[in-house]
């Protein structure tokens, strides 16, 4: 989004004209930066306006930190507008938004300042309202430039802003959308919705995905399409090399469920069953190559069985054993229970007689109080948390490609030493663990062999 005049004459209008500029929804995220500020850096955990009022140690530090969201959203839409009088409609639509949430965030304080009520009962619907801000934020600032262009455009905002009813998803994507003319309007649509089942709660920074799907099925959408920086490519170019990587093409959700558990996300899980469910077709386009059809998904399979794309993560594999396991029901149980208490996503599972192994997508200090809970309840059992990597070839269809013994070939070949692999009969991915700084290698290796055919120039681990 902070590239959004770059587009205007490409995605948003390019050699468009009259009707054809509209019959478009489009849906948008907030300006780069700017929800981290707002919640929480999404990598490195530094807090931002949301983590510093659930602290709570003193109010500086979150009206500091709200003051320093003002000034990154003037900022990014000053480099973006460039009629002087939009850019005084942004600052003054920023200016109410944020003095609008510092009131509420003071007024929240001191309710709670009475023992009544408890601050902590109201955190999600503070978290909900200031994410909200940015998406607002984007939104309006891409009508301005699009109205500036010549574009009909108009601001949907579904945020709830000093909306005093309650609505569910479906009611308010109905009350921002149905009295829109699409044959001659443009709706610029806010990524954030608030409604009573609480995006944020399930999905928390995923929600966008979700209100597009959802508006795509209201809508009866021909194509739901989710433009990127960059093709959904077989790997990522950064690690293998732009002229190595080969854009996908088409795959099917099946391959988009693989890759989003393993953090690469086409798209949402639940985006993509709203979106199977409504038949609505699926494309990822990359925004700046506006010639390209990008990649279709839908839940075709494919004519010929391949390794479409090589991914990996950095887990942590939780390891039970217990000499007693073999025939003694209820292990598996307490260790999912744990794990589900501490909110802690699970990528892979692989067990024997006597011992369980989680690879799990967490800090290794979540974990480590998911072993401290499973030691107080099987107090003879030695369990151990260490970060590792996950790497996988993923294809709609693997049969006959002998994928794990060549990939293990590769990673012998490269110098990389494999703790674990795992094969599903449906053929569909394959698992390979490793070391945590074996992982760009371990991707780039498969790649080579898997993707491009290229046995003899694989990529030798560091000595």
């Amino acid at each position: 989004m902070s590239r959004v005049a770059e587009l205007l004459n490409t995605l948003f209008v390019g050699d468009r004209e009259r009707g054809r500029l509209y019959h478009r929804i489009f849906v948008v995220s907030a300006f780069g930066g700017i929800t981290n500020l707002l919640l929480e850096h999404k990598k490195s955990g530094q807090p931002g306006v949301y983590a510093r009022f659930a602290n709570g140690d003193d109010d500086h530090g979150w009206l500091d930190a709200l003051t320093e969201v003002g000034r990154a959203m003037a900022e990014a839409h000053g480099d973006i507008l460039a009629h002087p009088g939009d850019r005084g409609m942004a600052d003054e639509f920023v200016r109410e938004r944020i003095e609008g949430a510092r009131s509420c965030l003071f007024d929240l304080q001191r309710l709670c300042s009475y023992g009544h009520f408890r601050l902590s009962d109201h955190m999600l619907v503070i978290r909900e309202l200031l994410s909200g801000l940015g998406e607002a934020h984007s939104a309006f600032v891409t009508t301005l430039l699009l109205q500036r262009a010549g574009v009909n455009a108009r601001f949907i905002d579904l945020s709830g802003w000093r909306d005093e009813a309650e609505h569910t998803l479906s009611e308010r994507i109905a009350a921002g959308l149905d009295d829109v003319d699409l044959s001659s309007e443009m709706p610029i649509v806010t990524g954030y919705a608030q409604c009573t089942e609480g995006l944020m709660r399930e999905f928390d920074r995923g929600y966008s995905e979700v209100t597009f799907a959802r508006i795509a099925a209201h809508t009866g959408a021909k194509e739901a399409i989710i433009h990127k920086e960059f093709h959904l490519s077989s790997a990522d170019p950064r690690l293998v090399g732009e002229e190595a990587v080969r854009k996908l093409g088409h795959t099917n959700y099946d391959v988009a469920d693989q890759l989003s558990n393993l953090g690469m996300e086409a798209i949402h899980p639940k985006a993509a069953k709203t979106l199977r469910q409504a038949d609505v077709a699926l494309r990822v386009t990359n925004a700046f190559d506006p010639g390209d059809p990008g990649t279709l998904i839908d839940d075709q399979p494919t004519d010929s069985p391949s390794v479409e794309i090589v991914t990996g993560l950095k887990v942590v594999a939780l390891e039970l054993f217990e000499q007693d396991m073999v025939g003694v029901k209820g292990y598996d149980a307490a260790i999912l229970e744990a794990l589900k208490r501490h909110n802690v996503w699970i990528v892979s599972k692989t067990s024997n007689a006597n011992t369980i192994t989680h690879y799990v997508h967490a800090s290794l200090k979540l974990v480590r109080r998911v072993a401290r809970d499973l030691e107080e309840i099987y107090p003879s059992a030695r369990v151990s948390a260490r970060t590792l990597s996950v790497v996988s070839p993923i294809g709609r269809d693997l049969t006959g490609l002998k994928v794990l013994s060549r990939g293990l070939a590769a990673l012998e070949e490269a110098g990389i030493e494999v703790i674990a692999a795992h094969q599903t009969p449906r053929s569909v991915d394959v698992q390979f663990v490793l070391a945590a700084t074996d992982m760009e290698t371990g991707i780039t290796a498969l790649h080579r062999v898997l993707i491009e055919g290229d046995a003899t120039h694989l990529p030798r681990k560091a000595a």
